[in-house]
């Protein structure tokens, strides 16, 4: 563990601490949003269009109020109604914040939910999210840092992959497997598995809206790519997938040129997340033309009916799959 909200995260769940969780502000408010604010919510959030790119994803696809998002957005006001944050909480719980105390609050107010699955954002505000949440709130199971990559330019193409198109629904077997495997190997948790028709939903939509890209050669899935959330300034890809057979030699490089030379037509960057100890894909990625931005933080929660021993945290190489 590299990052300071890892030692923070390890002494905390090794020790019993007594200190009690920070009071709610009292000039502040939590409360959901409800439909017809969206224009409001995006309004703050597109103040930092890079770092809000999955949030603002959600609402432009599903509305504030949607199963899809897997969660509630809620927003945090002072007595005048002046919105200074807003967040996600739910599966995966993020939030940007103008304070201090406004973490502090969707720290308390987080800690009410159950069965949150991650919470991922920079390393300091997360490091003092965890801080207010974690006396009463969910155990932690893993603790990723990971290193938030934009690309403003494509690099060249100098021969395209004739097999690279969008996946149409016929590829949902190919895909699924894949995608499974990759959120496993990153949170210790198979979708598969825990939640087999809605992770088949969530894979299929992504098909059907266009948002997945893929090569298949002789049956075999040999690239893939996946939209997570797509914004007309920034558009978050995850899921970046080359087959073993297909790696080293410089087939994965151009079925990402290619992808990034078609989104970049209508977008002014793209983004992604790699874990800062997997300095293969950050090598692969700076030859794709992307630079690093900011350090993230992920915390992987153990579910509140697990009775896991408080302590046992992993690391991962991957990135956080949202």
């Amino acid at each position: 563990m590299s990052s300071s909200l890892s030692r923070v995260v390890s002494k905390q769940s090794s020790i019993k601490t007594t200190k009690p969780s920070a009071a709610s502000e009292p000039s502040l408010m939590v409360q959901p949003f409800t439909r017809g604010q969206e224009s409001e919510v995006l309004s703050f959030l597109e103040a930092s269009p890079l770092h809000t790119v999955f949030m603002r994803g959600l609402i432009r696809d599903n509305g504030l109020e949607s199963p899809r998002n897997r969660g509630a957005f809620c927003g945090c006001r002072d007595r005048e109604g002046r919105l200074h944050g807003v967040a996600l909480i739910g599966h995966a719980t993020l939030f940007e914040a103008r304070n201090e105390a406004v973490i502090r609050a969707f720290a308390e107010e987080a800690q009410k939910q159950a069965n949150i699955h991650m919470v991922i954002g920079k390393q300091q505000p997360v490091e003092l999210f965890w801080k207010s949440y974690v006396e009463r709130g969910q155990q932690p199971r893993r603790v990723c840092s990971e290193l938030l990559l934009e690309q403003e330019r494509p690099i060249p193409v100098h021969e395209s992959v004739a097999a690279l198109r969008r996946a149409t629904i016929e590829d949902l077997g190919r895909v699924m497997p894949i995608q499974s495997q990759m959120a496993f190997a990153e949170s210790g948790v198979n979708p598969m598995e825990v939640d087999l028709a809605g992770f088949q939903q969530r894979c299929a939509r992504r098909i059907e809206l266009g948002r997945v890209w893929v090569c298949v050669e002789k049956e075999t899935l040999t690239f893939k790519a996946d939209i997570m959330s797509e914004t007309p300034d920034v558009i978050y890809l995850e899921g970046i997938y080359v087959d073993p057979s297909h790696r080293g030699n410089g087939y994965g490089l151009g079925c990402l040129a290619q992808v990034s030379e078609n989104l970049l037509r209508s977008a002014r960057s793209l983004c992604l997340f790699v874990n800062e100890q997997y300095t293969e894909a950050q090598e692969f990625y700076s030859r794709a033309g992307f630079t690093l931005r900011s350090r993230y933080s992920t915390i992987f929660l153990e579910p509140r009916s697990s009775r896991a021993t408080i302590g046992h945290l992993e690391t991962r190489d991957q990135g956080a799959t949202l």
